[in-house]
């Protein structure tokens, strides 16, 4: 079975990595190109150490590059981690189809920014599904999923790096064995319980102190570390990353209200509880500490964020 991977990042290339030390024949791989001045694209990279034929995946729409990729005759295509559009050609010319890695149990967050959005909703579990891909946006027939517990302080980071990265290059493994065997699974998405949310996007990092300490505290996560979600001192740009949900309440105090500053960072106020700020960035700045921002910036107890 000859297979082609169309991916990019780390995960695109340990997804490489694992189907060569499985034996498989990978034919091709598609890959953004390598930035100028910057570090190796790592799927790019990998492939071209391994001599392999490497496409630039937005250049498949153009004709040569897609009639060299054809030229392979692929008999299924191994999405990990793509971000471009890809046309129907390239999706149907291999003779078994294309597969694709999703961070999500669909039909539930469908698009580019699903984890994302199950933090910011407040998800207890989510997981990761791996798909027939069709004409539509996470919409095809699913070949399998595992499931993870989005635990209270997981962050968009925590949650793909420790939990849904490894796991999901195991997926797609286990799945390119199911094709190859003959036994992978069509399973009809159930289109009643579809969720879409667009990319999430510093507009969706606006931090509304006013809301429950929960929803303010999930979003933080959910945007943690990209985009990062956003306040405002001064009138400056503040974003806030790592920090943790304390249930007591500041008694008597309106939420964005700074109640204690220490070497390590800084309380705020919420409705139902007490965020501990442990770090963020100014705009224009390094990320540092609560700490090293409020001395810095003048930051005092009694002080209001977001005004």
């Amino acid at each position: 079975m000859r297979i082609v991977v169309i991916g990019q990042a780390a995960f695109g290339e340990q997804v490489l990595k694992r189907l060569l030390e499985k034996g498989y024949e990978v034919a091709g791989v598609s890959a953004p190109p390598h930035p100028a001045g910057g570090k190796p694209e790592p799927l790019r990279a990998l492939a071209e150490s391994k001599g392999l034929p490497v496409f630039g995946t937005a250049d498949l729409r153009k004709a040569d590059v897609f009639a060299a990729y054809a030229a392979l005759k692929p008999d299924l295509n191994v999405m990990a981690f793509v971000t471009d559009i890809l046309r129907e050609n390239v999706l149907t010319a291999p003779r078994l189809g294309t597969i694709q890695y999703h961070p999500s149990l669909l039909p539930r967050h469908r698009g580019a920014s699903a984890m994302n959005w199950a933090i910011i909703q407040g998800d207890k579990r989510t997981g990761l599904t791996v798909f027939w891909v069709d004409k539509g946006i996470d919409t095809g027939a699913v070949l399998l999923q595992k499931e993870v517990e989005i635990t209270a302080d997981d962050t968009l980071g925590t949650l793909y790096f420790n939990k849904l990265f490894a796991m999901g290059v195991e997926a797609l493994e286990e799945s390119v064995a199911l094709v190859a065997a003959g036994r992978a699974p069509r399973v009809a998405q159930d289109e009643s319980k579809a969720t879409y949310e667009p990319i999430c996007t510093e507009e969706h990092g606006k931090i509304e102190w006013g809301k429950p300490a929960t929803e303010v505290y999930n979003r933080i996560r959910g945007c943690n570390p990209a985009p990062g979600a956003y306040t405002t001192y001064k009138g400056a740009a503040l974003k806030i990353f790592d920090c943790t949900l304390a249930k007591d309440a500041a008694q008597g105090k309106s939420p964005g209200t700074i109640t204690a500053v220490t070497e390590k960072g800084f309380s705020v106020a919420l409705r139902g509880g007490t965020l501990q700020v442990a770090r963020v960035q100014a705009k224009g700045f390094a990320k540092a500490t609560g700490g090293e921002y409020a001395k810095s910036a003048g930051l005092q107890a009694g002080d209001t964020l977001g005004g």
